[in-house]
């Protein structure tokens, strides 16, 4: 019979908190731009609504059929979302078929120079303008793409997945492109017409498309890292805004020195460039330390036992050896004390697992503060305890005395629900008789267990003994 394998869990996995927030960002945004793109194509074809289009010239005015296609796919995405049923998902491809043939001939008239008849003045025609209706190059491209990923936003097949992330990069390249011109004011872009610039609304409404797509796409495709748990997802997370938005907005610092006249043109250039270099030399060091602090506390969490914050079997293992061989190096003696918890199962059983918990989280926190620092504490069974640590020539015995104390002084407390008492095994290496750790631990055990069974017969003859 072949042998099953245990499962591992992928690299990959999300972050649950990661999503139920972007679950709730992404609602908010999509209603947002559904609500603009009503409100324009409403105004656009409803005449006693027309006053509801903004002509100010900070804000500017979203084509009918721009905000059409917009409306089809923030309605496209919002059926896509996890959990919808394959109808709706059917539904949400079949708008963004619409949105993206509708793109795709604008584009087409774009590129050859051709009219189409009734294509740009099929919602409605904006008089003033010298082409009437027409959406621009870049806003046909960036509705193309979108509508692109959002038709094949699920995909997972290797080829295809990676085809579509590379549509995905180009549709953030041309966005930080739109951002750029309209933090710089760049008026020719792609050769398109001064006469049809894009509006305000239309590019807040692509950024928070954009944002979604690339939201939506890392559930399927390689951006899954920007969601994950793992040291990646967090590292990319902190990193991702940096790398992207900065080179803006220092471009940015040096366009402000420049008309403000207090560099030159070379000065403001040579200031920036080390400005950056400075700032991407500061981020390496800072996710390199987030690295490390992220891999001590995943090291942490494999070390340590989840109920009582003591050492597990495997992380007492790892630094008890290591003391071990330091004392071993240094010449001292070293002992490890086996402690198993009198009648844990007699306290499940009688007042329930949760206070048997309870029971094993006082009994660690006594251990913990009965012991030094330098000691190695470790749970390593359900009621099983153990230290090691090196120990004074003089004073063999002071740690199980100090712990015999610290019990009694405990249990002396009034008010105590349920009494803690141990079984103990105490071993010390002896000189010029090298042990290992696992030897020191067997012999420690079987100490402890002998201790155990003389409890036992103590109390059947305490028992037998007619009152």
């Amino acid at each position: 019979m072949a042998r099953l394998e245990p499962a591992s869990l992928s690299s990959s996995q999300p972050d649950l908190h990661i999503l139920a927030i972007l679950g709730v960002m992404h609602r908010v945004l999509v209603f947002v731009v559904i609500s603009l793109a009503t409100i324009s194509v409403c105004g656009w074809t409803i005449h006693p609504l027309r006053g509801l289009i903004p002509h100010f010239p900070f804000w500017g005015t979203m084509k009918a059929n721009t905000a059409f296609m917009v409306l089809l796919c923030a309605v496209s995405i919002t059926l896509s979302e996890p959990r919808r049923t394959k109808i709706a998902v059917k539904f949400s491809e079949v708008l963004a078929n619409i949105a993206g043939i509708l793109a795709a001939v604008l584009v087409f008239e774009a590129v050859s120079g051709i009219t189409l008849p009734f294509v740009n003045t099929w919602l409605a025609a904006d008089a003033y303008s010298a082409h009437p209706g027409r959406v621009s190059i870049e806003g046909c491209g960036t509705l193309l793409l979108m509508a692109f990923i959002l038709r094949n936003l699920r995909v997972r097949k290797r080829s295809l997945s990676q085809l579509v992330d590379g549509v995905t990069l180009a549709l953030i390249f041309l966005m930080l492109t739109l951002t750029s011109r309209c933090v710089f004011g760049l008026i020719r872009l792609f050769g398109e017409s001064p006469q049809h610039p894009l509006s305000l609304q239309t590019y807040l409404c692509f950024s928070i498309l954009t944002w979604l797509l690339v939201n939506r796409r890392a559930e399927y495709g390689t951006f899954s890292v920007m969601i994950g748990s793992q040291i990646g997802g967090k590292t990319a997370r902190f990193a991702a805004p940096c790398a992207l938005l900065l080179p803006l907005v220092f471009e940015f610092a040096k366009t402000l020195l420049v008309q403000s006249r207090r560099l030159s043109e070379a000065s403001a250039s040579a200031a920036v460039t080390s400005s950056l270099s400075v700032f991407a030399f500061v981020l390496v060091v800072a996710l390199g330390h987030k690295t490390n602090a992220l891999e001590n506390a995943i090291r942490e969490l494999s070390l340590r036992d989840e109920l009582t914050k003591l050492y597990n079997r495997r992380g007492f293992y790892v630094l008890a050896e290591q003391a071990l061989r330091l004392a071993q190096r240094a010449g001292e003696p070293f002992f490890v004390l086996f402690i198993d918890v009198d009648d844990l199962k007699k306290t499940n059983d009688a007042l329930g697992h949760e206070l048997g918990s309870e029971l094993l989280r006082e009994t660690a926190a006594l251990i913990e503060h009965t012991f030094r620092e330098t000691d190695v504490i470790g749970r390593i069974g359900g009621d099983e305890f153990v230290v090691a640590g090196r120990v004074d020539v003089g004073n063999a015995g002071n740690p199980v005395a100090r712990l015999e104390e610290a019990v009694r002084r405990e249990n002396a407390i009034p008010g105590r629900r349920f009494p803690i008492g141990f079984s103990l095994g105490f071993a010390l290496s002896q000189a010029g008789r090298p042990e290992t750790l696992e030897q020191l631990l067997q012999r420690s055990d079987e100490i402890m267990y002998e201790a155990k069974r003389a409890k036992k017969r103590l109390g059947a003859e305490a028992v037998a003994v007619p009152a």
